[in-house]
């Protein structure tokens, strides 16, 4: 069997342990974000709600500070260091996902899963260039680390569906959150020390080299791209549990059963990360990402208009596009920004795309209940049409290397 830490090049002088669990933190990442979307509706009976559609909004300090909290988290990867910025994110990650389990109301519960977001915002800036740092072929490498974070999705799904059922949803925050502590004492105790920050190291140059006015323009496009992206990935991610419950409803009503489900599209969307890392150290990144976010729009307006079985299969085209395009952020920051300066501008773009990708989050509870998932799935498949139009704007590869040599 392959393990993750064995499918990817391991970042020179990090011992195996250390590069596996880099890619498990990806996983705790993303679980512990999506953990309240797969429990809303018991917590919302639990808090006295109606309807699991009031008590959304409460989660949206999670996006928020998830976005926003890269920025300074970026920084100080790189000139603090990443080593310690990865412990407190494990640690920091399971005392916020304990505290949310010991929530009593509505706004204790928002303030315990802002301060989640908080922590979860460390891990993109800082244990991707971390991961990525001195290997040969970081689209690779970046594709199993997206593998592995969407994996965590997949295991949000199942995981608390079952916990939910047999225990509760307190349970589904606290038992994740003692073992998230435990991989912070392990990573501690295997990652050597830095013997210097990333922003002082000599080497780790860019790829590519571009003028000025180019990377500009690149990181401009890639950003606004982003935003998008974030966007469909908050939206999708947050209601699929109950997108899924409303489809199947009156044929499957069974949490852990409806979790088994949207575990198995997220599984299966998982590995098109590693085919999309691989096809990023082989390819021009523009014709790839603009097939591949036209492909969306007539899935999700197919999704819009089925129901049970035929949603389940245009769900899992739409999130294998979704979560296949996740890799060329972080290749594009790779390819073409030093090492000293990634953490931080890694920072500054999810400040960004996930700064106003959390409005999402806010919207989604009172958008599909004032018009529907129909609806709702309709409006993102004009947001994956406004992405692939974007795309457009990128410099072609090619002709921006021989600018910079001319």
């Amino acid at each position: 069997m392959t393990t993750l830490s064995q499918a990817a090049p391991r970042p020179e002088g990090f011992p195996r342990a250390v590069s596996l669990l880099l890619n498990v933190g990806h996983g705790i990442d993303h679980m512990f974000l999506l953990v309240f979307a797969t429990a809303v509706a018991a917590v919302a009976v639990d808090f006295g709600y109606e309807n699991w559609t009031d008590l959304m909004p409460y989660a949206v300090g999670a996006f928020a500070l998830f976005g926003l909290g890269a920025l300074p988290a970026g920084r100080l990867g790189d000139l603090w260091g990443r080593r310690i910025m990865m412990i407190i994110f494990f640690v920091g990650m399971g005392v916020a996902a304990v505290l949310v389990s010991l929530t009593q109301n509505a706004w204790q519960l928002a303030a315990g899963l802002t301060l989640l977001g908080a922590f979860a915002a460390i891990y993109h800036p800082v244990g991707v260039p971390m991961l990525v740092q001195n290997v040969p072929n970081p689209g690779a490498v970046i594709g199993v680390n997206g593998l592995a974070g969407n994996l965590g999705i997949a295991v949000a799904a199942l995981v608390t569906g079952f916990l939910v059922k047999w225990i509760g949803w307190r349970a589904a925050f606290a038992i994740p959150g003692m073992i998230a502590i435990a991989c912070g004492i392990i990573f501690a105790l295997a990652c050597p020390r830095e013997t210097e920050a990333p922003s002082k190291r000599k080497g780790g140059k860019a790829r590519v080299v571009l003028t000025p006015a180019t990377l500009v323009r690149a990181f401009t496009v890639m950003t606004a791209a982003a935003v998008a992206s974030s966007l469909l990935f908050n939206f999708t991610t947050n209601g699929n549990s109950q997108l899924l419950s409303e489809a199947f409803l009156g044929m499957i009503e069974d949490p852990a059963v409806l979790g088994a489900l949207l575990a198995v599209i997220y599984v299966i969307a998982s590995f098109a990360q590693i085919v999309v890392g691989r096809l990023i150290d082989t390819m021009p990144f523009k014709p790839l990402q603009l097939w591949m976010s036209v492909a969306q729009v007539p899935l999700l307006v197919f999704a819009a208009h089925t129901q049970h079985w035929w949603l389940f299969v245009a769900l899992l085209g739409v999130m294998i596009l979704i979560f296949g395009s996740i890799p060329f952020t972080d290749a594009m920051i790779v390819r073409y920004v030093d090492d000293r300066l990634r953490s931080r501008v890694a920072g500054m773009r999810l400040t960004v795309a996930f700064g106003i990708s959390s409005l999402a989050v806010w919207l989604l509870g009172p958008m599909v209940k004032q018009i529907g998932f129909s609806n709702a799935l309709w409006i993102l498949a004009g947001i994956a049409a406004i992405k692939a139009a974007i795309v457009l704007l990128l410099p072609d590869e090619p002709a921006a290397a021989a600018q910079t040599q001319a």
